[in-house]
């Protein structure tokens, strides 16, 4: 293991990958330390859905557009990331229907009907597109920018994009200590002492010792969620459908991804008999045909929760050698383009939007 980075990115999922792809793109020395697999954990868990619109609800303009910007960085990026790692990052397009089962469904989704992007579509029209969908809903919102991938594909081509411009990745490399001497981090991990110039915490619903080493007071709670994969070949759907927060979201190889339930403040990461209950009745609801379907595989992973469900992206309130990129909730997958360049533009002094800076600061007002 080389013994000195210009960059220690802690934590190997989605969001590290991705800083250490737009960092090593740019010609910074930069080591990724993952305590267990890369993409293992909450990566691996998520859906995969690319849902800047089906996840606004209007109470933050900035966040909106920095999801926007997100998504739109998954075009231009996919091609690149296949010509550097082979991985195709399996976009699914199609775009969402969000369903409305009453006018108070409907009612609720106002706030993205106002959006210039997004149709209300009543039930027939819903039924043209998707003929197996409930035969109880009066409408749904239709987004069609709001597309998925793979997530674990994508965390993975961004690694091997990383490595090929030069980065360290180490699996199974646990950090038990950072500490500062004068201007230089010394990292004790479990294959030895590294040193570094700056570090990056990205290690999800895992954040909080790293914070209290540091000397930061907030708090990360994760919120367990599970999901179910059920073989959907049989039918087809060319549309995520969400509703309630749960989804069913079909994937290019013709399996169906159910999710997925909430629950707070649960370290446990095992899927539970009540959770495969809440999702297949909840799927049933939605698209009935799915009741007959083989189920493939369950599992679960840990979103990252802020006290305000946004992420925190940026610099330590008093060392400016430390950032943070965590927190990101349900919208990881989503995030993790936009967040991975601005880290990387903190680091290499480029310009960032004045507005993204201050609304994921880590010493934001919590206004709630």
């Amino acid at each position: 293991m080389q013994s000195s980075y210009d960059v220690v990115v802690i934590g190997g999922g989605i969001i590290g990958s991705a800083i250490a792809y737009y960092l090593a793109k740019d010609q910074v020395e930069v080591a990724v330390l993952e305590e267990s697999r890369i993409g293992l954990k909450a990566t691996s868990a998520a859906a995969g859905m690319l849902g800047a619109h089906s996840e606004y609800e209007g109470d933050g303009k900035d966040f909106f557009t920095f999801a926007r910007y997100s998504q739109a960085l998954y075009s231009k990026i996919q091609d690149e990331l296949y010509g550097l790692s082979g991985i195709d990052i399996g976009c699914k397009k199609g775009g969402i229907l969000k369903l409305a089962f009453s006018e108070r469904d409907k009612k609720e989704l106002g706030t993205i009907l106002a959006l210039p992007t997004v149709t209300w579509l009543e039930a027939n029209e819903v039924k043209n597109l998707e003929p197996d969908v409930s035969p109880h809903i009066i409408g749904a919102a239709y987004i069609e920018e709001d597309t998925s991938v793979l997530p674990y594909r994508v965390c993975q081509a961004f690694f091997k994009g990383a490595q090929v411009y030069g980065a360290s990745i180490f699996e199974h490399t646990k950090v038990l200590k950072i500490q500062k001497q004068q201007d230089t981090f010394q990292i004790d991990t479990t294959l030895g002492m590294i040193k570094a110039k700056r570090v990056v915490i990205a290690t999800g619903a895992w954040s909080n010792p790293f914070f209290q080493q540091l000397g930061i007071e907030q708090q990360i709670t994760p919120v367990k969620g599970e999901c179910i994969a059920v073989e959907g070949r049989s039918t087809l759907l060319k549309h995520t459908i969400f509703h309630d927060k749960y989804y069913i979201v079909p994937r290019n190889n013709g399996e169906l991804v159910i999710g997925a339930t909430m629950k707070g403040n649960d370290w446990s990461e095992h899927v539970s008999l009540d959770g495969m209950e809440t999702l297949i009745q909840k799927a049933k609801e939605l698209f009935p045909a799915v009741g007959q379907m083989k189920i493939n595989a369950a599992w679960s992973g840990l979103r990252p929760q802020t006290f305000d469900q946004k992420p925190f992206i940026g610099f330590h309130p008093h060392d400016d050698a430390i950032l943070f990129a965590t927190g990101h909730y349900r919208n990881g997958i989503l995030l993790a383009p936009a967040t991975g360049e601005m880290i990387a533009s903190f680091i290499l002094k480029k310009a960032v939007k004045k507005e993204w800076v201050e609304a994921f600061q880590m010493n934001r007002p919590n206004r709630r």
